[in-house]
C-alpha cells in the first residue's frame, strides 16, 4: 500500500500547528542529496482486527507523510513462518521488495510476554543482510514502537534495537513506549491526545531528520575496511586463476 505525501493538517487534529515544524532539509542533506520524498516502510506486529501497534505505525505514517515522506505499510497476514516456504513467495517477495524501496522504516511491536511477537520477528527474519548483492537494511534508518497492554515497558524496542544494529540500520536515539493501549485509542483507532502521543511526533519527526542526513551518505558510511581487504583478495584471486 502507498500513500501520496501530504502536507494537511486536516488528518492530525490532535497536533499543535505552531509547534509542529517542517523539516529544513537544507540544514540536512548534502549538495548532491536526492530530491525526492523520503521513503519510509511501516512494519507492525499484530493481525488483529483492532491493532494497537498498526494504530500506532497508522498514526506515525500520518505524521511522516506531513514531513514530507513517502510511506508504504506491509500486510503481515499470510506471511509464512521464515524457512517454511522458499524467498520466491508471493509475500515474501513483497516483503524483500518494500524493504529494497525504502530509505527508512519504522517497526512497531506490541509486547507479548515481555518481547515483541513472533509477527513481528518473522518479518525481521524474512530480511536477509544480502540479497543479490544488494543490502536491504544496511545504512537506512530505523524507529522503534512499542504498545503494552499493561505498564509502560521497553522490552520490545529494546529487542528490536539490537535487531536494527544486527541488519546494520541506522536505528535513531529517540523511541516510542505506548502503555495500556487500550486505553490510548479511539472507537476509530486514532490515538488521543497524550505525552505519549507527543513522542510518537517526536521520533517520526528525529526519523525524518536522520533519513535526510544519512541517505545520500549511507554508501560512505558503511564503506569499511575490511570488505575492502576482502574484495581486493577475491579480485586478486580471480586474476591468478585466469593466469593459469
Amino acid at each position: 500500500m502507498s500513500d501520496t505525501v501530504i502536507r494537511s493538517l486536516d488528518d492530525l487534529p490532535n497536533i499543535d500547528p505552531d509547534q509542529l515544524r517542517a523539516i529544513d532539509t537544507a540544514d540536512l542533506a548534502g549538495p548532491n542529496a536526492p530530491r525526492h520524498p523520503p521513503r519510509i516502510l511501516l512494519l507492525y506486529g499484530s493481525l488483529r482486527a483492532r491493532s494497537y501497534s498498526r494504530f500506532v505505525a497508522e498514526e506515525s505514517g500520518r505524521l511522516l507523510r506531513w514531513f514530507g515522506c513517502e510511506t508504504r505499510f506491509f500486510d503481515p497476514a499470510g506471511l509464512p513462518l521464515p524457512d517454511s516456504v522458499e524467498p520466491d513467495h508471493p509475500k515474501v517477495k513483497e516483503l524483500r521488495d518494500l524493504a529494497i524501496w525504502a530509505e527508512g522504516m519504522v517497526w512497531s511491536s506490541p509486547e507479548r510476554h515481555g518481547a515483541m511477537t513472533g509477527v513481528m520477528k518473522a518479518q525481521i527474519d524474512w530480511l536477509p543482510l544480502s540479497l543479490g548483492g544488494l543490502r536491504p537494511t544496511q545504512g537506512k534508518t530505523l524507529a522503534l514502537m512499542q504498545v503494552s497492554g499493561g505498564s509502560q515497558s521497553f522490552n520490545a524496542v529494546n529487542q528490536m534495537r539490537i535487531l536494527g544494529r544486527w541488519m546494520r540500520m541506522v536505528t535513531i536515539p529517540n523511541q516510542s513506549s505506548v502503555p495500556k493501549a487500550f486505553d490510548q485509542f479511539d472507537e476509530a483507532g486514532r490515538m488521543r491526545p497524550s505525552p505519549n502521543y507527543d513522542r510518537i511526533v517526536d521520533v517520526t519527526e528525529e526519523l525524518v531528520k536522520f533519513t535526510h542526513t544519512v541517505r545520500a551518505r549511507s554508501t560512505y558510511l558503511t564503506d569499511r575496511y575490511s570488505e575492502r581487504v576482502e574484495s581486493a583478495e577475491a579480485a586478486s584471486m580471480r586474476v591468478d586463476q585466469r593466469s593459469l
